[in-house]
């Protein structure tokens, strides 16, 4: 699994959790939702992420997200 892969992963199962909270428990989930989504404007813009800065020291491999 690669960097570019597992951020995937970690994004889509924090949403998910965020969604599925807010259905379940309470709507104030949602913000969750919310600031997930503004991290990812946000990283597209700058190409900054602590997920990828984490999953890059314990060694996982960069590769081309979608090849």
């Amino acid at each position: 699994m690669s960097v570019e892969r597992t951020v995937l992963l970690v994004v889509g199962v924090l949403i998910l959790a965020s969604v599925l909270l807010a259905v379940f428990q309470s709507q104030g989930w949602l913000w969750g939702t919310g600031i997930l989504g503004l991290h990812l404007i946000q990283a597209s813009l700058t190409g900054l992420c602590p997920v990828v800065t984490v999953l890059k020291k314990i060694g996982l491999p960069e590769k081309a997200g979608f090849a």
